[in-house]
């Protein structure tokens, strides 16, 4: 892995983190770094499974695998919040 392809996943990670944290309702208290650790392993568990799902390789911009991502996200969200409660993880 190139230092490129990182950034290009940690700015990818951080776009699906925030994509994320849009779903769920109401305010997640936690740092941003956390938000682009969850949108990473979100961005790469949503290829996984659009891969297994046989909708990866699509022509255009794969909105399925897109989509797959963005759900993960939230899910890491909403679990990460309710893990940390209300105070989170800023003190």
């Amino acid at each position: 892995m190139t230092v490129t392809g990182i950034i290009t996943a940690l700015i990818v990670g951080l776009i699906i983190g925030a994509l994320g944290r849009l779903v769920v309702p109401g305010k997640q208290n936690i740092p941003i770094w956390l938000t682009m650790v969850i949108g990473v392993v979100a961005a790469l568990l949503g290829t996984v499974l659009a891969r297994a799902f046989g909708v990866a390789n699509t022509n255009g911009f794969d909105w399925i695998e897109f989509f797959f991502q963005v759900v993960l996200a939230a899910i890491g969200v909403a679990l990460t919040v309710g893990v940390t409660g209300r105070r989170g993880l800023t003190r």
